[in-house]
């Protein structure tokens, strides 16, 4: 076997020939992922409530997915997301409250008896065919009672809407549960452990707000807790203390996922010949996670041969007994739900 290129990395970036070695040895083989499920926040809901179905793991180069309430039937549709479009069609169930996110969360906001039923998540490949389907049930109260027995109140919790945010978007950090003795409360920008700065509080009493060496023009906070954040840029920490009667606090620590534009990737070539067979692998490489990734040949999307494979991740082309007809221009794409960014050419042979 002769190998054209014994360090094919060669003149790259030190982190670019980490992340070429690295596709070479993972690029062919499937990735592990992680249980896929709905879970509804909060449990339990009564009527003119909010609630969101929050998805986990939702399988990644999706052509679209739905979310349908009471059957099966796409006819029973509520909403349809077409990720690389970033496209919402609105279904025979949906009533404009719903509001559907690109990692496969649902939020219905005030809802009725109306919305009890069981909700159902398709998700399609590009073949059109069901790849995953996974259901819930939503049971909304006409009014919640605590009966017998007396229960603790709730904890406050604070839950981020949307759960991800695209590079510049606006994101709610919404308080849930507050007691009922609050005199106020106080937002933080946590920095580390040993340091937090204040963004702003609130007074209950006298309904006023004070601002903090944090607050930088782009957060408003209102009287239920919930602090808008806009033009969030990236991944920070944010705290909420809330002040009861008799000096007690309690404090709340809350991420904002920010979702970030793709880099630009590039192509590398490995040449092999086996028994006088030329063969040509292309690798696309790319510093960035849960990406979907196309081949473009001669400025058009790559149509396979028999003689062409890729690799699961689809990182990896690789042609056998190469030609004549293989020879021309091989660019890369890689896209998230936000952007995509195509890879400088390279030529074979």
């Amino acid at each position: 076997m002769e190998v054209s290129s014994m360090f094919p990395c060669k003149g790259c970036t030190p982190w670019q020939g980490l992340l070429f070695t690295a596709s070479i040895l993972t690029c062919w083989h499937l990735s592990t992922t992680d249980h896929f499920g709905v879970e509804v926040v909060p449990p339990y809901v009564a009527n003119g409530d909010s609630v969101l179905f929050l998805v986990r793991n939702l399988p990644k180069n999706l052509l679209s997915f739905a979310w349908i309430k009471g059957g099966t039937s796409m006819n029973d549709a509520i909403i349809v997301y077409i990720p690389n479009n970033n496209l919402s069609v609105p279904g025979r169930f949906h009533s404009g409250r719903e509001t559907v996110y690109g990692n496969g969360s649902l939020l219905i906001q005030n809802v009725n008896q109306n919305d009890t039923g069981v909700y159902s998540l398709r998700a399609f490949n590009r073949r059109t065919d069901t790849v995953s389907q996974i259901g819930t049930y939503l049971y909304v109260n006409n009014i919640l009672w605590t009966c017998g027995r007396l229960t603790p109140s709730p904890r406050p919790t604070v839950e981020s809407v949307p759960p991800s945010v695209p590079h510049g978007g606006n994101v709610f950090l919404r308080v849930r549960n507050l007691p009922e003795n609050m005199v106020g409360f106080i937002w933080y920008k946590w920095m580390n452990t040993f340091t937090r700065v204040e963004v702003g509080r609130y007074m209950v009493d006298k309904k006023t707000t004070q601002l903090g060496p944090a607050y930088t023009g782009r957060e408003t906070w209102y009287s239920d807790g919930t602090l808008l954040l806009r033009s969030v840029t990236q991944e920070e920490l944010y705290l909420i203390q809330i002040q009861r009667k008799f000096l007690e606090t309690e404090e709340i620590l809350v991420k904002v996922q920010v979702d970030e534009s793709v880099t630009q990737p590039f192509v590398r070539i490995t040449d092999t010949v086996i028994a006088g067979q030329r063969s040509v692998t292309f690798s696309c490489i790319s510093r960035d996670t849960d990406i979907s990734i196309r081949w473009i040949f001669n400025n058009q999307n790559l149509k396979l041969t028999e003689s062409m494979t890729l690799s699961p991740t689809k990182c990896g082309l690789r042609i056998d007994s190469a030609t004549r007809e293989n020879a021309g221009e091989y660019k890369c794409q890689v896209s998230n739900r936000f952007s995509s960014k195509t890879s400088p050419p390279v030529f074979w042979p």
